[in-house]
């Protein structure tokens, strides 16, 4: 297991593909800087951690409950038909939770988001205004 204690610190490729939105219990939350798709991110702020099996099971709990709490409000804001939901980490070896937004009439319907087409970062004002709908959403 991961000690709760230990220094987190976000890895470099999700810093800077990414806008922060802000810390819940467990994790950073995190907006992807794609405009085609309602995207957040879910970090466990636990050093070292790699895998969900890393985490205490207290922590696995708590990540459940924040992905849902996001999955929630992402769908509320965004208006997404249907929430996909993955831990990937095949890029980023730091654990981190994807939860997207989808829609029959988005880009990459009824595929993944991963590999389709290239990212469209969010235009001037328009990340901070999303991530902070975001932030609202989730009460932070």
């Amino acid at each position: 297991m991961i000690a709760a204690m230990a220094t987190f610190t976000l890895h470099e490729r999700l810093a800077n593909d990414c806008i922060a939105v802000g810390d819940l219990p467990l994790c950073r939350a995190l907006l992807m800087n794609d405009s085609r798709f309602p995207w957040a991110i879910l970090v466990p702020r636990r050093a070292g951690a790699t895998e969900i099996h890393d985490l205490t099971a207290a922590d696995r709990a708590l990540l459940i409950e924040e992905t849902a709490l996001v999955s929630r409000a992402l769908k509320k804001v965004a208006g997404a038909e249907k929430m996909n939901v993955g831990a990937l980490g095949n890029i980023v070896p730091q654990l981190h939770v994807h939860v997207v937004g989808r829609s029959s009439l988005d880009d990459a319907w009824p595929g993944p988001v991963w590999g389709a087409g290239e990212r469209i970062p969010y235009a001037g004002a328009a990340a901070e205004a999303c991530a902070g709908e975001l932030r609202r959403a989730l009460g932070l």
